[in-house]
């Protein structure tokens, strides 16, 4: 394999010429770049990344962790975090764990092996305390409150988000009110149900069960729920739904079924997805495109400066009143 002395004395540069046409440094005319590329095709050069790597000390490449990628919620945040990588001239590797405790392990251990020089985890399963000891091989960031645990976060306050949407329901007069949530056991789930608690006793209503739906991520889980809705003798007349794609779903399934959005049931959804403008769905905005940008932001910050020290940043969060309450 050809190497770089090599190619210089082909290309009739310097050493240093080459190293920079490789780099794609600036200062280089176009006559001399032009032969350095000629005598890379004619010799059929190839670098040895691995090699640069270590040199260098960094890999330009950030790991996502994510459990879909076929999910409304994450390919925003994905979206966010991929336009601020492309502007830094860094690239990103995912990694699809369908919330399984060993996949989620192989990218921190691909941090721990220097095989990229951070990582983003929208949502996990492993515990803060098994995340914690990675984040001394680089910078580790995560999409949700860390709470007292050493780990960059980057979050909205989901029981205040949940609760806010709980009293503009009550304000409009409702009392019977059921909410849809994704993972039963999640931190942010466990905060919007104590969240819906806590609304309910400030009225003195009581927790319905039967009201409160789980494993809800897709239009198709929401027109499961509306089937389910379709066989109470007792409907809520309200529901705060945490996903606007299942919000969507139980809209056009009780429409079908002669049950009138907003009269005979109101909805808000979660995460001003393109979809809620479409389905002119009230819903509250989570910000997931500026929550992946910024996460980013904070993990190539901590990279180029080497700094570890965990930084906690809050969104804001807003209530987007569009028909269906």
């Amino acid at each position: 394999m050809a190497n770089i002395r090599q190619i210089a004395k082909e290309a009739g540069v310097s050493v240093t010429t080459v190293s920079r046409v490789l780099n794609n440094h600036a200062y280089v005319s176009e006559e001399k770049r032009k032969a350095v590329l000629e005598a890379i095709n004619r010799l059929n050069y190839s670098r040895n990344l691995n090699a640069i790597h270590l040199i260098k000390g960094k890999t330009n490449i950030v790991g996502v962790m994510l459990p879909y990628i076929n999910h409304a919620y994450f390919a925003r945040l994905l979206e966010g975090i991929a336009s601020e990588a492309l502007r830094s001239n860094y690239q990103l590797i995912l990694f699809q764990t369908d919330y399984n405790p060993e996949e989620e392990m192989k990218a921190l251990n691909m941090l721990k092996m220097k095989q990229i020089d951070g990582l983003i985890i929208c949502s996990k399963a492993l515990e803060w305390g098994q995340i914690e000891p990675f984040t001394e091989d680089g910078p580790v960031l995560a999409c949700e409150d860390t709470g007292d645990a050493a780990i960059s976060s980057i979050y909205i306050d989901h029981y205040a988000g949940f609760q806010q949407g709980l009293f503009y329901l009550m304000e409009r007069g409702h009392r019977h009110i059921g909410y849809c949530l994704g993972r039963v056991n999640s931190n942010n789930s466990q905060a919007r149900r104590n969240a819906y608690v806590d609304a309910l006793a400030f009225i003195d209503e009581v927790v319905r069960e039967e009201w409160m739906f789980y494993q809800c991520y897709s239009i198709e889980d929401g027109v499961k729920v509306a089937n389910k809705l379709l066989t109470m003798k007792e409907r809520p007349t309200a529901l705060l739904v945490a996903s606007d794609q299942v919000a969507v779903g139980i809209m056009m399934e009780a429409e079908k079924n002669g049950i009138r959005i907003p009269e005979d049931l109101a909805i808000i959804g979660f995460d001003n997805q393109p979809i809620a403008e479409v389905f002119d769905l009230t819903t509250i905005d989570n910000q997931l495109f500026e929550m992946g940008s910024s996460a980013f932001r904070i993990v190539h910050n901590q990279i180029t400066k080497k700094k570890r020290e965990p930084q906690k940043c809050k969104l804001e969060f807003r209530l987007i009143e569009r028909s269906t309450v």
